[in-house]
């Protein structure tokens, strides 16, 4: 059995490929995610985008952060190589949103802004909207989980090599 550090160290590349996946995915094939309990759902790019590419063992990375920022310069690295290592996500479903960030290499999710929940006006309420925001939370990580089962399943796939890195080279050529 592999050490966990080793483990870590050889695999964490994974996330940062799933988020650039999800990127491509986000911005062409938006009818091809899936999510588990199938409400209508959307997905969009969020205010910060980081990318990072190696060179002899420095990180040389691009951030672009802003709510109307232009992501051209986020093509731009990579198509020099760079990978997306954090993504802003921008979560909806029926009247609801919800933002957060994913770091790539640990798949770390952090600053979460869920929906509202109801008012708490007497002390009965509080159990209520506990359990709300339970649920709340408990959403994106039942739809990150699926993506990144997707996302493996597609990865470990002849048609990754095939299909989908073909299309993601045109889409950052484009």
């Amino acid at each position: 059995m592999l050490d966990i550090s080793i483990a870590y160290n050889r695999y964490k590349f994974l996330g940062n490929e799933f988020l650039t996946w999800l990127w491509f995915i986000i911005e062409k094939e938006p009818g091809k995610i899936s999510f588990p309990d199938k409400e209508p759902v959307s997905l969009e790019t969020g205010n910060r985008i980081v990318l990072v590419k190696k060179i002899n063992d420095i990180d040389e990375s691009v951030t672009i952060k802003g709510d109307d920022a232009g992501l051209e310069e986020g093509m731009l690295a990579l198509g020099k190589g760079s990978v997306v290592t954090e993504l802003n996500l921008l979560l909806k479903s029926n009247n609801q949103k919800w933002q957060f960030t994913i770091k790539g290499e640990n798949l770390n999710v952090s600053g979460i802004k869920i929906p509202e929940t109801g008012p708490v006006e007497s002390k009965g309420d509080i159990e209520g909207v506990v359990i709300e925001k339970a649920y709340l939370y408990e959403r994106i990580f039942l739809i990150l989980d699926n993506l990144f089962k997707n996302f493996i399943k597609l990865r470990l796939s002849s048609e990754w090599n095939h299909n989908v890195l073909p299309l993601i080279k045109k889409w950052i050529k484009e």
